[in-house]
């Protein structure tokens, strides 16, 4: 019997089943009601594995490619749904990673004005963050993730076998999130999976502990704050610097690693802003550099940074940027600071000098 996690949302509750046969049990008893979008990279890997769901009448295959998240892409997707007979008492299914589940569930939201979606996570950085919470996220032109909706799934099915195809790169990606919600935590829970940080590679008990936990500690924000509006928010810490990074270097650094990078670049303005402590900023720096390694030299033009930064949809007003900083215990919190030339030095300086220092 599979494990379950159950999350409140507004539209009641949804389950993560934890269960590696969920492939399996999948292309046993395909819903004749559903509707595929699948990654395509993973729909070659597992084709052995669910030739009944792919011989389905309804299979939108799609590269996981950030383009394809945006919004002038979706026609072509409702199009496929409309050609397939889509009705409201069907149901979407999403397998794949965060692009995927961001497309399924934003077009879950607004196909027909609302039909339910079932996600199967197979990337680390779904599994253990992204599937709880019931956002999607959309680009819109040079804008990224400015379109949205909060859809929650019916529910989520959990294999972290799905996690023997990804290479090393794409496990600390995952890492990165999963590193950010334990120092979300608090000091000891961030301990605890840096203690482990090794073990996560190699040993499937230890990765699995660490998914249920990161998912037990993100439910209770959700529950409390499902709409982003309040205590939810600190869940952004690492994510202004690190969207800054991925659009500034053309998304040629992974998304859980440059939320890795910023973690460590928050930590670090905020000794220097006067609100955290270099002791903190050196206690968590050895699993985050870790985790970062191959990337720490890695250009980031500072012009493009900050014009990345300075359009963040958590920033309020101008001439401010609207940061998730750690405080002198090590505990993440949210504030606003001046975007100003003297903050833009701060930038530089970690930018150019202080990665892996």
């Amino acid at each position: 019997m599979s494990d379950v996690l159950t999350i409140q949302s507004h539209k009641g509750p949804y389950e993560v089943r934890f269960d590696e046969a969920a492939l399996d049990n999948l292309d046993s008893s395909v819903p004749a009601d559903a509707h595929f979008i699948i990654d395509d990279h993973v729909a070659d890997l597992y084709a052995a594995r669910m030739p009944r769901v792919l011989a389905h009448r309804s299979v939108l295959r799609i590269e996981a490619r950030e383009e394809n998240k945006s919004l002038d892409r979706f026609p072509a997707y409702v199009d496929h749904l409309v050609g397939k007979g889509i009705r409201r008492d069907q149901v979407l299914v999403a397998m794949g990673g965060g692009i995927i589940q961001d497309i399924t569930c934003f077009l879950a939201a607004t196909l027909l004005r609302g039909v339910d979606w079932v996600f199967y996570p197979t990337t680390l950085l779904a599994q253990a963050d992204s599937c709880i919470g019931s956002k999607s996220s959309i680009n819109s032109g040079a804008a990224k993730n400015i379109l949205g909706t909060f859809t929650p799934p019916r529910r989520i099915e959990l294999s972290t076998a799905f996690l023997d195809t990804l290479d090393e790169r794409d496990v600390r990606s995952g890492v990165g999130e999963m590193l950010k919600v334990h120092a979300i935590d608090g000091p000891a829970s961030f301990d605890a999976i840096a203690a482990d940080y090794a073990s996560l590679f190699t040993d499937r008990a230890t990765m699995v502990r660490y998914i249920r936990r990161a998912l037990e500690v993100k439910k209770a924000y959700i529950e409390r704050d499902e709409f982003d509006r309040g205590p939810r928010n600190i869940f952004n810490y690492g994510h202004s610097f690190g969207h800054a990074i991925e659009a500034a270097t053309d998304f040629a650094v992974p998304h859980g690693i440059a939320v890795t990078i910023g973690m460590d670049m928050a930590n670090h303005l905020s000794a220097r802003l006067g609100v955290g402590t270099e002791a903190n900023a050196a206690r968590m720096a050895p699993p985050l550099r870790a985790n970062y390694r191959g990337y720490a030299g890695h250009p980031v033009p500072l012009d493009p940074f900050l014009a990345a930064l300075s359009k963040d949809k958590k920033n309020v007003g101008s001439g401010t940027v609207t940061l998730i900083l750690p405080d002198g215990e090590g505990r993440v919190f949210r504030d606003t600071y001046a975007n100003d030339a003297a903050f833009a030095g701060l930038c530089r300086d970690y930018l150019e000098a202080g990665r892996g220092a």
